[in-house]
């Protein structure tokens, strides 16, 4: 029998570097969330989100859904949302790329545009004044608890199952921090010894879906206690790496993938023996009317 469409969110494939990774005693996978129906990680936090919302009364179809994205969570929403029959509107800097509008629109959200140079916290703030003045209510990706829980609930089990328990590293871009934070809370629940490192952007390199934020944006839902360490990575490094994954491992992705390639490769130059598990969050259909390919 065929399968709902939501129900194909999750159990991604993980695959193992063949070419970039030089150190025999070291695994390195990498795990395709670009192959969620939506195209992305975002799938699964989104899913979590309505599905909360929806059993908790929070929101219904009647609701006047909003929220502030950088692109995959609006893309995820926007899908998701249709399935469920609820309107949504979604909030991102102009700077985004076209296909991210494009695919949003295509499933039917409305898309609202706010101006690159206040970037996404820009867009969080006008979602913020739409909650407060007009009755909208927002899914709050930053803040919702069932974003690191699905995390929890599926990403962390798959990787140590798929690893057969013996992942000694897990390495994540940085956004909302709902996929580091949910799936290190499972992995350190298996076995505390497990390293969690984040990806954060080096000073002065913008590259999207990883942040560092500010103070006053840091996401509710980080709790750093579950991180061990952050390594920064520059958007020259994680395009450039992008583009090896794609030439080299046959693996087409986006930028922040590629940044937590790169950490991940890194990594596996300094030890001596390991299981690395690298996200690669989407693919990289999403950047091609950007120079980065």
């Amino acid at each position: 029998m065929p399968n709902d469409l939501l129900s194909l969110i999750g159990n991604t494939p993980m695959v193992r570097s063949r070419v970039l990774n030089t150190n025999p005693n070291v695994a390195v996978y990498f795990k395709l969330e670009g192959q969620n129906p939506g195209g992305s990680v975002k799938d699964r936090a989104a899913l979590n989100m309505i599905q909360t919302g929806l059993a908790t009364g929070n929101i219904d179809q009647n609701t006047k859904l909003i929220e502030a994205t950088s692109g995959n969570t609006g893309i995820a929403l926007a899908m998701i949302a249709r399935s469920y029959g609820l309107d949504i509107e979604l909030v991102m800097p102009e700077s985004a790329t076209k296909e991210r509008v494009q695919t949003m629109r295509a499933y039917g959200a409305k898309v609202t545009l706010t101006p690159a140079d206040i970037g996404i916290e820009g867009a969080r703030d006008y979602v913020m004044d739409k909650v407060a003045s007009d009755g909208y209510v927002m899914l709050d990706q930053f803040g919702n608890a069932a974003n690191w829980q699905a995390h929890y609930q599926s990403t962390g089990p798959e990787i140590w199952a798929d690893t057969q328990g013996q992942i000694t590293h897990f390495v994540s871009a940085m956004g909302t921090t709902g996929t580091i934070t949910g799936t290190a809370t499972y992995l350190k629940e298996q076995n505390p010894a497990i390293t969690i490192v984040g990806a954060q952007p080096a000073e002065g390199s913008k590259i999207p879906g990883i942040r560092k934020w500010s103070p006053d944006y840091v996401p509710a839902i980080f709790d750093p206690s579950k991180v061990d360490q952050t390594q920064d990575v520059s958007a020259s490094e994680a395009q450039q790496m992008a583009k090896r994954m794609a030439q080299e491992e046959g693996i087409f992705c986006g930028i922040s993938s590629g940044g937590a390639a790169t950490i991940a490769l890194r990594l596996a130059q300094t030890l001596e023996k390991g299981c690395i598990v690298s996200i690669v969050c989407d693919r990289g259909d999403r950047y091609l009317s950007s120079d980065i390919f």
